[in-house]
């Protein structure tokens, strides 16, 4: 008999597409692109808010997920079995769920997948023995490194090495749910003002050391006062330090040479009148820069190109300012993209640090006399970050370094709340 569809709203609805983003995730697709590719156009937003939201909770606690799975079952499920099984497993850890309504929505997911309807009877005894046997299960698995702090061992001796004294909070808050942080539009007004806004609204938030306001409990943007009208933009608090940084004023010529989805761009142009050229390889992410500069009523030049290939765009004229956010590991911001650490292996790392610096000499030559460039990437891995600007410097004798703030480590404190960057401020002599 050919089973019913799964209602929308059902728990084994969300379990089932989560499960099959989980496999192309391990197909080695970004979760951003797996939930990309779900036929999720007509479904309730609440339906497309619960497969993204076990999504994402499983990828956090991926390591512990595959442990407890390989305990339970006696080879390696096929991956959309196996992600079924670990969104589970997650699912029943986290307690967001009744236990019985878990494993019977896990149970309806199987028995309505065509590709799983002969596991039923394996993902119900799989988590009823999880259930029965819980305490035992969980303390084997955290006896491996991967399972206790859910990244790969490789990424977590390297964080280890590196951050020998912060490796265990580093680890740790990239397994936290990331704040919404907001930078407000400096056109419109000023924290303070929005701060107001915020709690005539019936929301609270905080200001951050480093910039920014961060909600006490996140909201869809569109509850956001002033959002539609360009008041204000999501953006992390370590991200808002690039543009004030790089000391833009008005009537300067800027390059924003890597500048997809626009965050970093919009923020310039917000703090002066510039002539600025958001440049980036990929042309359809360059129409997410230019559907946010149109929500904040900016406008930019944007042109799709190599930012290590200058020749094939530049038109000969110097830039007062330049702002490298160079590709990376991203191995900063993976509490929001928590994908990250299971899709990168230890040879990105080798191989990204050669592509940076290939884009910072290409760039070099396109700066003004006095003019700034600043390097930016998203990672806390030091061969992406000082590594490539010191063997910058030991070949450029016209490169001054000015003050910045290096290396960010993410942070998750009460009045200081970032993800990790690096940032190096270089000027050129005349």
């Amino acid at each position: 008999m050919k089973p019913h569809p799964l209602p929308h709203d059902s728990l084994a609805f969300a379990l089932t597409q989560s499960a099959q983003v989980l496999a192309w995730v391990a197909n080695g697709q970004s979760l951003t692109e797996a939930l990309q590719r779900l036929p999720s156009a007509t479904w309730p937003a609440a339906a497309r808010g619960a497969v993204q939201d076990i999504a994402y909770s499983t990828l956090r606690q991926l390591g512990l997920g595959r442990a407890l799975t390989a305990q339970l079952v006696a080879k390696p499920p096929q991956p959309l079995l196996q992600g079924l099984l670990v969104a589970s497993l997650v699912m029943l850890i986290e307690q967001r769920y009744a236990p019985h309504t878990l494993v019977d929505q896990a149970v309806q997911a199987a028995t309505n997948h065509p590709k799983l309807a002969g596991a039923k009877s394996l993902v119900n005894a799989v988590l009823r023995r999880f259930l029965r046997e819980q305490e035992t299960l969980l303390h084997h698995a955290r006896q491996h490194e991967e399972a206790l702090w859910n990244y790969p061992a490789w990424w977590i001796a390297e964080v280890r090495r590196h951050y020998p004294m912060q490796w265990e909070e580093i680890l740790n808050t990239g397994n936290q749910r990331p704040p919404l942080t907001l930078r407000v539009n400096r056109r419109w007004g000023t924290e303070p003002d929005y701060l107001q806004q915020l709690h005539a609204a019936g929301l609270d938030a905080v200001a951050l050391l480093d910039g920014g306001l961060r909600l006490t409990q996140p909201v869809p943007v569109q509850q956001l006062p002033g959002f539609n009208d360009g008041w204000v933009s999501v953006q992390d608090a370590g991200a808002q330090q690039a543009a004030r940084w790089l000391d833009v004023h008005d009537g300067m010529r800027v390059l924003d040479a890597c500048a997809a989805p626009g965050g970093k761009t919009a923020h310039l142009l917000e703090l002066a009148d510039i002539d600025l050229l958001a440049l980036d390889q990929d042309e359809h992410r360059l129409q997410r820069v230019e559907e946010n500069l149109q929500r904040l009523h900016l406008q930019a030049q944007l042109r799709a190109g190599d930012a290590g290939a200058p020749q094939n765009w530049w038109d000969g004229r110097p830039f007062d300012r330049i702002l490298a956010d160079v590709p990376c590991s991203a191995a900063g911001i993976v509490r929001r993209h928590p994908d990250i650490r299971w899709l990168r292996r230890p040879a990105d790392v080798r191989s990204l640090p050669q592509q940076q610096a290939r884009i910072l000499n290409a760039l070099w030559p396109l700066l003004a006399g006095d003019g700034k460039l600043l390097y930016a990437t998203c990672s806390i891995f030091p061969q992406e970050g000082e590594s490539v600007i010191q063997r910058f410097l030991a070949t450029q004798a016209d490169a001054i370094r000015l003050p910045a703030p290096g290396q960010l480590l993410p942070l998750a404190h009460e009045n200081q709340d970032h993800d990790g960057f690096y940032y190096a401020l270089l000027q050129k002599k005349r």
